[in-house]
């Protein structure tokens, strides 16, 4: 076919005859769908993102195993005792207030208080003691969040090795406590989707040799219309690596999803039942399971209970709540979680706020 009378053919039947005005309005149309495409995405570019993060840490180190390859591991201990009731699965438990710091940094976009204060505390193994507190403040640009971990290990006996005996000399006594600093932003979106970011400052200390660095959290909590479920995502402690002395080590990142729903009543019933499920992906060990199940009367009392799957010597914890909000915005919990043949850890969590 002749080219001339084909593009003649094509003009003629208007296929090619396209206007400034018509261009115009394609592109809002693009833009307008994009947007809506993006909104609703949102959950899903995190997860990605999240998920790639996480694979790149481990690029360099596929064919070693990763137990016990990273430091700061204090962090991934619990801290607010209704999380470690429900065996560590709190990603989406989106009453938590200014905990979220500790947990999910989306968590504190849904919060009703406009001030709200929390204490942890747990007397953990070899005499360690776990402090913890946080603070959040709902502002009209976004909830911002304060949190301070410590823990205190105590004061040791300091020795010497004596010139060629077998014996040690106590030169006096060295401490050692390991602290970490949070610095947390969180807005809900919509009434259904909230986002947060966290940097935190950690530092360890043992005697006069100390090792810190910055790590970064972020996360988002979702409800997805189905009735009441939701869905969360989280990486944690994500960041280059520090070094101790002359010692370099990973940090200690992981990142979590979890679901949760009332399969019996909601947080309006005089009865509620919820459950949840999370699953676990650290960079320094293998991948693990946490479940949770609550039961509260009318949000004033709760028991909960949980179980963690293949952990070494992790398995079951339950807790109890008392909470006195609307009348009081005050709120009181305690845990047990059992670590095989390491014994029990008792923890407990007091939270305060202005509605």
């Amino acid at each position: 076919m002749n080219k001339k009378f084909f593009i003649r053919s094509l003009r003629d039947k208007n296929f090619m005859k396209i206007t400034r005005d018509h261009s115009g309005k394609l592109n809002r149309i693009a833009f307008n769908l994009i947007f809506s495409i993006a909104n609703k995405r949102i959950f899903n570019l995190f997860l990605i993102a999240a998920i790639v993060l996480m694979s790149s840490l481990e690029i360099f180190a596929q064919q070693f195993r990763k137990t016990a390859t990273a430091g700061f591991v204090f962090l991934e201990v619990p801290v607010n005792a209704r999380v470690s009731g429900l065996g560590e699965s709190g990603i989406t438990l989106s009453d938590l207030n200014s905990d979220g710091v500790f947990v999910n940094p989306a968590i504190s976009g849904f919060t009703n208080r406009s001030h709200n204060f929390s204490f942890s505390y747990s007397p953990y193994f070899a005499e360690i003691k776990q402090y913890a507190a946080s603070y959040s403040y709902n502002s009209q640009f976004g909830v911002f969040s304060l949190g301070a971990l410590m823990f205190d290990y105590g004061s040791m006996p300091k020795t010497q090795k004596v010139a060629g005996q077998r014996v040690y000399e106590i030169l006096g006594n060295f401490n050692a406590k390991s602290l970490a600093f949070a610095l947390s932003y969180s807005k809900m979106l919509t009434d259904k989707f909230s986002f947060g970011i966290s940097l935190k400052y950690v530092n360890e200390k043992i005697d006069i040799y100390n090792a810190d660095n910055f790590v970064l959290d972020g996360g988002v909590l979702y409800y997805t219309g189905l009735k009441s479920l939701r869905i969360g995502a989280t990486i944690q402690n994500f960041g280059t690596d520090a070094k101790f002395i002359n010692d370099p080590f990973k940090m200690p990142a992981v990142l979590k999803l979890g679901a949760a729903a009332e399969i019996f009543g909601d947080y309006n019933s005089d009865y509620r039942v919820t459950t949840i499920l999370e699953a676990i992906h650290p960079n320094d060990g293998d991948e693990k399971l946490n479940t949770g199940l609550e039961i509260s009367w009318k949000n004033v009392f709760t028991i909960r209970g949980g179980y963690k799957f293949f952990y070494d010597e992790e398995t079951y914890s339950f807790g109890l709540g008392i909470n006195g909000e609307p009348l009081v915005p005050v709120s009181f919990d305690f845990s047990i979680s059992n670590y095989g043949r390491l014994g029990n850890i008792l923890r407990l969590t007091l939270q305060a706020g202005i509605l």
